[in-house]
């Protein structure tokens, strides 16, 4: 702490282009706090298909359910959540989506997930190498499957470093999940199966909170490469 406010005190952590001593870039720090304040979010890669669950977080009545998904299509075989300063998301998403499809009009076919997640990865490396922009205050997850029936999943960090993943989680309690991931994944799972452990790491997380009416999930599966979305009712059957 005190070293932090040593470098406040100094300037370091003005600019997002600006070097500590000690090789970091402070703000770039601070938006990985950001982060960590952003609803939880749990990715698989499943024997058929990848999914995404995520806590919306909604507890006010008055608000319209449209307005509260935490979970967006790229493509029809792509999806994406992010945990963080979600303006910043949908910044990103619409850049992705027209990425998306200038890909399939150039080249008669879909993109494949990586290069998506490439895509969205370099802008956000952009922000932390010029003057007068601050980093985006965001992890983005993207998963999805490609033409060659792969399914994947990645995970892109505020630095605009990326990781591919098997299972993962992003957002607040990030490593209490990841712990339970760990112990709990496999990747014979099939997407129903994934749901249900994702929903119950959720249960164990929140206890007296869990509500399933707070959660959605989006999965594509490997038979047609198109993203579907089950929400409050849907995801009821899948609660023991």
């Amino acid at each position: 702490m005190a070293m932090e406010m040593q470098h406040q005190a100094m300037g370091y952590d003005r600019a997002a282009t600006l070097f500590s001593p000690e090789g970091r870039l402070l703000q770039v720090e601070y938006a990985e706090k950001t982060v960590r304040l952003g609803s939880s979010t749990i990715g698989m890669v499943c024997s058929n298909g990848t999914l995404i669950v995520t806590d919306r977080r909604t507890v006010d009545p008055l608000m319209m359910p449209e307005f509260s998904m935490k979970i967006n299509q790229i493509d029809e075989h792509v999806i994406t959540s992010a945990a963080g300063i979600l303006s910043d998301a949908r910044v990103l998403l619409e850049k992705a989506q027209i990425f998306a499809q200038q890909h399939r009009i150039t080249y008669e076919e879909p993109a494949d997930v990586e290069s998506i997640m490439k895509e969205i990865a370099n802008i956000k490396q952009a922000y932390t190498q010029y003057g007068g922009v601050r980093p985006f205050g965001i992890k983005m997850m993207v998963a999805g499957v490609n033409p060659d029936d792969t399914a994947k999943l990645f995970v892109s960090e505020v630095t605009g470093n990326y990781f591919s993943y098997k299972a993962t989680a992003i957002g607040e309690n990030d490593d209490k999940i990841i712990d339970m991931l760990r112990s709990s994944y496999k990747s014979t799972l099939t997407i129903d199966q994934g749901i249900k452990l994702a929903l119950s790491i959720f249960k164990k997380i929140l206890g007296k909170s869990f509500n399933v009416s707070r959660f959605e999930a989006y999965y594509v599966d490997k038979e047609d490469k198109v993203a579907k979305r089950l929400v409050s009712e849907k995801l009821a059957s899948y609660i023991k």
